[in-house]
């Protein structure tokens, strides 16, 4: 299938990922596969200049723009969900057009913005005890809720920072705040498993979602987790508060392109057991070639969705 049918039939489909997957059709079996594949920015990180790691090889030639990365992940992979993290989007509105207009060219859609900000890890962030501080994360929080509409995305990820299991009261006071804007903007609030927050106690989360409400829900990424039995009962603690994207982790490959630091096809299964519905974004964390390492686990998606 050539690029411009695979996107007229993507586009198509894209409102209408769910029902597609129980089609017959084997080709429309392959697209509605598709437009549950996302890929993050994140797995490419290190070709950022905002999230280089000092350690890691200078980068190579003109550093990556998220401006560049629909049409870079629809010509390589046939993607058309994206994820962009925070750092890699200049705020600035001249800029969030023309994202906006390179999406929208490339018939991609923005699925969901992780937003790394350093509000949201100073002191306590949203679970904050000081009022003033959680205010103020709060604010930060709610500009990116409005560059995510803009940019037609569906939701943000926004960390509740230092939770104190024994008092969440703080924390859920802050998420019923933003998913409150949210809702407002259409855009829904999500909380990942990472950073020490619901990845050996996912149950922490389950307890805050319940407490906020409609609009806040989980972010469940395969790979944060301390060991199997931990993943696979976190993810079925999380998959049925999440709506809108979730994290295929990438981190090592074995000769036949299967996942060996953790069972995949298991946390592929457990979704599927939850009902849900959303996308899968891709982060690939493994050493190597990042672009060789997205294509593996696009690949593993494809063979287990």
């Amino acid at each position: 299938m050539n690029r411009r049918t695979f996107l007229k039939r993507s586009a198509g489909l894209a409102g209408t990922a769910a029902p597609a997957l129980f089609s017959k059709t084997s080709k429309v079996t392959a697209v509605s596969k598709a437009v549950r594949i996302g890929i993050s920015t994140w797995s490419f990180h290190n070709l950022f200049t905002a999230t280089h790691d000092k350690e890691a090889a200078p980068i190579s030639g003109a550093p990556l723009d998220a401006r560049n990365f629909p049409d870079l992940i629809a010509d390589r992979y046939h993607v058309h969900e994206l994820e962009i993290v925070a750092p890699h989007i200049s705020t600035e509105t001249s800029y969030i057009r023309d994202l906006k207009d390179r999406l929208d060219k490339a018939h991609s859609h923005l699925v969901n913005i992780p937003v790394d900000i350093e509000e949201v890890w100073h002191a306590g962030g949203l679970s904050d005890p000081d009022v003033k501080v959680r205010e103020k994360t709060i604010s930060a929080c709610t500009k990116w809720i409005d560059i995510a509409r803009e940019l037609g995305a569906r939701s943000v990820r926004c960390d509740p920072g230092k939770m104190n299991p024994a008092d969440l009261s703080p924390t859920i006071s802050s998420y019923r705040a933003l998913a409150s804007y949210g809702a407002s903007k259409g855009i829904f609030v999500v909380i990942e498993n990472h950073g020490g927050v619901g990845s050996e106690h996912p149950e922490e989360l389950v307890e805050l979602f319940k407490a906020v409400g409609k609009n806040c829900g989980a972010l469940p990424d395969f790979g944060n987790f301390p060991n199997e039995t931990t993943r696979q009962n976190g993810l079925k603690l999380l998959f049925p508060f999440a709506r809108t994207v979730c994290h295929a982790k990438g981190l090592e490959f074995d000769a036949q392109g299967n996942e060996t630091k953790f069972d995949f096809a298991q946390c592929v299964k457990t979704s599927k057991d939850a009902g849900y519905k959303g996308v899968y974004s891709i982060e690939y964390e493994g050493e190597g070639d990042p672009y060789a390492g997205v294509q593996r686990v696009v690949d593993e998606l494809n063979r287990y969705l």
